[in-house]
């Protein structure tokens, strides 16, 4: 493959409209056609936006690390503006939950000048304040490495279908570079930290998150963040910052002469 990323002409990151796909999006706007993708929710960004996200655990979320983010200000946004909504269809979720802590990969660079910069590495983990256990919501697993020519599959909203996800089945993963795979799934504006699904041997997983939309050889086409590596990295972040951090004050600080004291710090 020749430098795919160097021909990739990046749209208005998070995606403006896309048309083009290999199969049409399914609306699943009833009980029956959700199921077994309840997992699959909104986040809702302080009242005036929304990503995609995914359950991997009852209480861990996995997006992108932009929808973290004010796009109008550049700012993080405080995670008691950002609210989990698992299954949300119209009106309804299967469960809300609020956010904890968020965690971004740590190489993950926001105001990054370069299209494909601000693509790589663009995963994030919400830890959720209380775990979800509903026998209907049950978190994904997640894999590893596509290859070129896999066929996956995408669990979205976006704004032209908010109110209920969509799904897409058989888009085509065109090639992988840098960490980043090009696929040829339709996204739109709120498919930012959509689960990309592979379907190997009948098990349902989850390979990708959706990050951003290109155009590759006059096609639109999806960009997502390959887990193998990045995920590990990101939660062994989320671990480090679980640990109380202990620190010792310094000596002569005991007027009571007991010792040393150490104060946690979290």
């Amino acid at each position: 493959m020749v430098r795919m990323l160097s021909k990739l002409v990046f749209a208005l990151f998070l995606a403006a409209s896309a048309h083009a796909g290999d199969s049409d999006l399914r609306r699943m706007d009833t009980g029956d056609q959700a199921q077994g993708w309840e997992a699959v929710g909104r986040l809702e960004l302080n009242g005036r936006g929304f990503c995609t996200g995914a359950l991997i655990a009852p209480d861990l979320v996995l997006t992108a690390a932009h929808c973290l983010y004010d796009k109008s200000t550049g700012n993080r946004l405080r995670v008691d503006q950002i609210e989990f909504r698992a299954g949300w269809r119209n009106g309804r979720a299967e469960a809300y939950r609020e956010v904890r802590r968020a965690v971004q990969h740590p190489d993950y660079v926001f105001r990054a000048s370069k299209g494909a910069e601000r693509v790589m590495n663009d995963l994030a983990v919400l830890e959720l304040y209380h775990p979800i256990r509903n026998t209907r919501v049950v978190p994904f697993e997640t894999t590893a490495r596509l290859g070129r020519g896999s066929e996956v599959g995408v669990v979205s909203y976006a704004e032209d279908r908010a109110e209920a996800p969509s799904f897409q089945k058989m888009c085509t993963v065109l090639g992988e570079e840098r960490g980043i795979y090009v696929m040829s799934c339709d996204v739109n504006y709120g498919s930012s930290g959509a689960p990309v699904f592979s379907f190997d041997h009948g098990q349902v997983r989850i390979v990708s998150v959706v990050s951003a939309k290109a155009h590759y050889e006059n096609q639109p086409v999806a960009l997502g963040v390959a887990l193998n590596g990045p995920l590990e990295q990101l939660m062994a972040e989320l671990r480090t910052r679980a640990k109380p951090v202990m620190r010792r004050l310094g000596q002569g600080g005991d007027k009571a002469g007991s010792g040393a004291k150490f104060v946690r710090v979290d």
